[in-house]
């Protein structure tokens, strides 16, 4: 039986593929991640929309350091955190 393999980006915001599915999701245009069960995410695959433009990480560390923010629908704790840290 062949191996799935899945394609992420890595902290330096290139792809590269791994027999390990990422854990969290991200939204390229908007450079943004968050849970692959996030509501805001799905609405916009059912629309048909999104799809196009995602990505996907191993870990939360990774989407931090590609540059990546975290969601405010469905980690809404984490983006307060960084929308205070990145006040202008």
């Amino acid at each position: 039986m062949k191996e799935k393999i899945y394609t992420l980006i890595n902290a330096q915001g290139k792809t590269y593929k791994s027999p390990i599915p990422g854990m969290l999701g991200g939204y390229k245009r908007s450079k943004l991640y968050g849970r692959l069960d996030c509501p805001a995410a799905l609405r916009a695959i059912a629309k048909g929309g999104y799809v196009k433009h995602r990505v996907f990480f191993i870990d939360e560390q990774t989407a931090i350091a590609a540059g990546y923010r975290p969601c405010a629908v469905c980690m809404s704790e984490k983006y307060a955190e960084w929308k205070a840290k990145h006040k202008k």
